[in-house]
């Protein structure tokens, strides 16, 4: 009966998976199972990015082979393999009629899907085994993120889970992720992996068994805490597997196909499709004023699909003012531009997006007393936003109402930033606030970071929002690979 009930459980799971047969009318597909959301919005994303490329047989053909082309091999071969990775890892990958089902299926019916993330992987894996490796966890974790997202960003679950780890709101604010009307750190690579180990770390610490603290990932702490009751107080996944909620039952078993078709693609005959981009291609900049993605492509002829692409932490092509400073990640080249035209980059920002300078402007209204058509000078001010300041008292100042600059400005919410600039219209002549005045910092003043038990190189760049080029400037007798605990490292 158990058997029957767990073959069921894969078929159903799988059910409705079909590929798309027209991109231009590829959306953002919510399926109320959130691993076929997984699966349906990362294959989605594909058709989209090569559908101004390719037809869709050639998309069919990247994706998919005959029937003729897969290798078969014997359930003893899946166990071999798969008991050769249990020698290397703490997880319980276990051979049974479940996980047997489940990488068939992937096998047979999903191919694209894994040829897709063994394409993407290159753009997160090296980040992701950093942090892992920092925080002590195992290596195969990586896993975690290709059933949860596979491999994108932005991808959203139905109740609103986001980003390449599916945190909900409330958890990652939890784990520090913050949202505002511009930013949302869900969707930041290295902020959500980050938060993802360091709730990993603490489930484990809960259960001690990784797959119950993958399943409490999955299902909530709650849920694995009533299962294990029911169960009988088990200690292991797969003795209280049978009490957990439906969902979550297929969790650890899509890990597991995960983790082996990621390991032995080439033995089925699987390979990555094409990714434009690597992760040690990559470079980080940091702004210190707010700026538009639009500004930065015009100047350095660098498309703003793709820097959007690259830099999902950003709902709108806005770069808000923050202390520390947002950044933007892109390719090496495209970053070295940027940080040599930096001047440049403000001063066309300035001049599409804000002025100091009052401009005027004519227009023609009519007279509600007399009915005639008169002519009206009104006063066009660029105000930028300080600390302290909030739309209500910025509309009071220059006498107009809230709703009107919210307006001028095409803003959805109230919220404001700083170093942000408003467009105001009125009839009122005013005097536009100035800044107010930085304190003075020493040209040549330094700040040193000391190095701490479990510290990387990269982990200290990050941890002062810097690429690792910019460190390594910074600090050109130091050998990134062998810092030592005490030592003294330049980040300012």
């Amino acid at each position: 009966m158990k058997k029957r009930v767990i073959i069921y459980f894969v078929v159903i799971a799988f059910s409705g998976l079909s590929q798309p047969t027209n991109p231009s009318k590829i959306g953002d597909s919510i399926h109320k199972d959130p691993f076929l959301n997984t699966v349906e919005q990362s294959l989605n994303q594909f058709y989209l990015e090569y559908a101004g490329i390719e037809n869709v047989d050639s998309l069919r053909q990247i994706l998919e082979y005959l029937p003729t082309d897969l290798p078969v091999y014997s359930d003893e071969v899946y166990c071999d393999r798969l008991g050769e990775m249990n020698e290397m890892s703490p997880f319980h990958l276990d051979c049974n009629q479940s996980t047997l089902s489940t990488i068939k299926y992937f096998l047979q019916k999903r191919r694209g899907f894994i040829k897709v993330v063994l394409g993407r992987s290159p753009l997160f894996f090296d980040m992701f085994e950093s942090k892992l490796s920092a925080y002590g966890l195992p290596i195969e974790l990586k896993y975690l993120s290709v059933i949860e997202s596979g491999l994108r960003p932005n991808v959203k679950s139905r109740v609103g889970a986001l980003g390449l780890w599916q945190f909900m709101y409330r958890t990652g604010l939890y784990f520090g992720l913050k949202e505002n009307s511009y930013i949302d750190e869900r969707m930041d690579p290295e902020k959500a992996t980050d938060a993802a180990c360091r709730y990993l770390k603490k489930l484990f610490g809960i259960y001690g068994d990784w797959n119950l603290a993958l399943a409490a990932y999955n299902a909530g702490p709650g849920n694995v805490n009533k299962a294990i009751r029911r169960s009988g107080n088990k200690k292991t996944y797969w003795e209280v597997r049978p009490y957990l909620p439906q969902e979550t039952r297929g969790y650890v078993p899509n890990f597991i196909a995960a983790a082996y078709l990621m390991t032995y693609h080439k033995e089925h005959n699987i390979f990555p499709v094409k990714l434009n981009l690597h992760n040690i291609e990559t470079d980080t900049l940091c702004f210190k004023s707010s700026i538009h993605m639009g500004t930065i492509s015009k100047v350095i002829d660098w498309p703003l699909e793709e820097i959007k692409e690259l830099n999902p932490i950003y709902k709108t092509t806005y770069i808000p003012k923050a202390d520390p400073p947002y950044c933007v990640t892109g390719p090496y080249k495209k970053i070295s531009l940027i940080a040599g035209l930096e001047d440049s980059l403000m001063a066309l920002e300035h001049s599409i997006f804000g002025t100091d300078e009052v401009q005027v402007k004519q227009i023609f209204v009519q007279d509600s007393t007399s009915g005639d058509t008169i002519q009206k000078t009104l006063n066009i001010y660029y105000h930028k936003v300080q600390s302290g300041d909030v739309l209500k008292s910025v509309a009071a100042y220059y006498g107009v109402s809230s709703d009107a600059i919210m307006n001028w400005n095409g803003l959805k919410t109230s919220n404001i930033y700083i170093g942000q600039h408003l467009r105001i219209e009125t009839e009122k002549k005013v005097t536009v606030p100035k800044p107010k005045p930085k304190p003075t910092v020493s040209p040549t003043s330094r700040k040193y970071y000391t190095v701490r038990s479990g510290d990387t190189f990269g982990h200290i760049a990050e941890k002062h929002r810097m690429s690792q080029s910019r460190l390594k400037r910074l600090n050109p007798r130091v050998n990134i690979n062998r810092i030592s605990i005490g030592q003294k490292i330049r980040i300012r």
